[in-house]
């Protein structure tokens, strides 16, 4: 039977088509729109490493968060690439469950990053010498596992061959620029070694090759343990990676300079990364606390570090009377009384982060040169100069920072990084405040002094006036003027007073 449709009702239907139509039309920009909102979302975010071939295993898929599953390398049967060298990405499946594992993760809103490398065996890129092969490997992995983020562990000969550095570049290059082009972005961590000093001279070189082959870099990842001989005895463990830090930020911040991409402080501590061994490191002496844990932490916050993690969550568990104070490095004990997952809840404050939201950051400059040059009026020290010699503890001023020379040095710029800081001439004392003025250099009074005379004879530790300057003998002379002591410091009977020695003086 037919049923006649009214004019109200026909007005009503075709009102509700036209806004289904706009509905469909139009749903597809509303969805990319609010990704991509929540793509530029970029937040610092937390995750543990996992040993995933530890026995037993550590049931990360249980444990809400972000975890580093390490490490893929090179199989010793065919360089394919496996899990530790023990497994290989089907055995990993049949024998680990790995991949439904993983899927656990996502389901609880969490995500894995890959790692490859490590400090055993090989990193992929010391089997491969043609870069197409090796690309393929690593997206063997990458697709596999459906990830967004790859951590690359660079330790050992991983690190120091450089002929492997740069097949490791360009195919990790071109996977990147692959992925993009298929709007499936990769983002790209090294994870390096660090003393105090901060980055070695191998990992300083890794950085740079990467970018030399224009590697998009998410973040340099420092490993805050075992810091040995450059370990500050006087200070915690925390603090000892924070002075790490602190380094690896200058020197990450000179490399991209000189690649032309200037960068303010702020974005350089969004590409860096800490990752300390929790409890007791390798050496014996050496122990990171739950204190420091704290103390890390609140440091990350204020300076806004991209990334934190530890090694591992496969010893962030529950102590027992037998596991503490031992002194022996355990892979299923922190070595210290904690809960289950102390480290972990410690770090991952303010550190919430979704790794999906941090893939698509481009590295640009968000200064410009112009930005980095100091003004005299807003510069609390004199600017330094490569053509002007400075005394011990002379105070200059250099692209905002302030820095005190430890010796005499001439020519040598400041925020060069060295991986040696006994050998750096300057040492950072901090950013120029806000604000601030020109500081008065104190001037001796005339008369302060007898001023100098070519024929008289002047003994270790004399001084002398030449105009409103002060000179200490440093031995025996006569007729050495104490002018040449600031062309030629090493050679000359004389040393400028410090202006230490200048304000003891006036304060007399």
């Amino acid at each position: 039977m037919k049923t006649k449709i009214s004019f109200l009702r026909l007005f009503i239907l075709l009102g509700i088509i036209t806004v289904a139509g706009l509905l469909y039309f139009n749903i597809g920009h509303i969805v990319s729109k609010s990704v991509g909102k929540e793509k530029v979302k970029e937040k610092p975010w937390f995750a543990s490493y996992v040993d995933a071939i530890l026995m037993p295993q550590f049931d990360f898929e249980d444990v809400e968060g972000n975890f580093v599953l390490s490490f893929v390398v090179a199989s010793d049967k065919d360089n394919s690439p496996s899990w530790g060298n023990a497994y290989s990405l089907d055995e990993a499946e049949t024998s680990l469950d790995l991949e439904r594992r993983i899927a656990r993760v996502r389901q609880n809103n969490g995500d894995v990053v890959i790692s490859f490398g490590g400090l055993i065996n090989h990193e992929l890129a010391q089997k491969y010498t043609a870069p197409k092969a090796l690309m393929s490997a690593y997206e063997s992995v990458v697709v596999r596992y459906a990830v967004n983020t790859i951590d690359l562990d660079l330790e050992n000969e991983g690190l120091t061959d450089v002929a492997a550095g740069k097949v490791r570049a360009q195919a990790i290059a071109e996977l990147q620029k692959k992925r993009k082009k298929a709007s499936k972005p990769l983002a790209v961590w090294m994870t390096l070694p660090v003393s105090t000093d901060g980055l070695t001279s191998d990992g300083v070189n890794a950085v740079k090759i990467l970018l030399d082959e224009d590697v998009e870099l998410a973040g340099v990842n420092g490993m805050t343990m075992n810091f040995g001989e450059t370990r500050k005895p006087d200070l915690s463990m925390g603090k000892n990676a924070i002075q790490a830090l602190k380094k690896l930020h200058a020197q990450l911040k000179k490399i991209y300079q000189d690649k032309k991409i200037f960068l303010s402080d702020k974005a350089v501590w969004a590409k860096i990364g800490a990752t300390p061994m929790i409890g007791q490191n390798d050496l014996s002496n050496e122990i990171f606390t739950l204190a420091d844990a704290k103390t890390l932490n609140q440091f990350a916050q204020k300076s806004g570090l991209g990334r934190l993690s530890i090694w591992s969550a496969n010893r962030d568990r529950a102590s027992t009377t037998s596991s503490v104070h031992t002194n022996v490095v355990s892979n299923f004990y922190s070595g210290v009384e904690q809960e289950d997952q102390a480290f972990s809840k410690i770090l991952k404050v303010g550190f919430e982060g979704n790794l999906l939201a941090n893939t698509t950051k481009e590295t640009v400059s968000d200064v410009t040169e112009e930005d980095l040059i100091d003004h005299p009026k807003t510069s609390p020290y004199q600017i330094w100069s490569k053509d002007k010699t400075y005394l011990a503890e002379t105070k200059v001023v250099w692209q905002h920072n302030v820095y005190q020379a430890k010796w005499w040095t001439r020519g040598d710029e400041p925020n060069v990084p060295l991986t040696n800081s006994d050998a750096n001439p300057w040492v950072l004392l901090g950013p120029v405040l806000k604000g601030e003025k020109p500081v008065s250099i104190p001037v001796l009074k005339d008369g302060t002094y007898e001023s100098w005379g070519n024929e008289k004879v002047y003994k270790a530790g004399d001084r002398v006036m030449v105009g409103s300057n002060g000179y200490v003998a440093k031995w025996w002379n006569q007729d050495e003027t104490p002018e040449k002591a600031i062309i030629n410091p090493n050679d000359s009977p004389w040393r400028p007073m410090t202006e230490s020695e200048i304000m003891e003086v006036l304060k007399k």
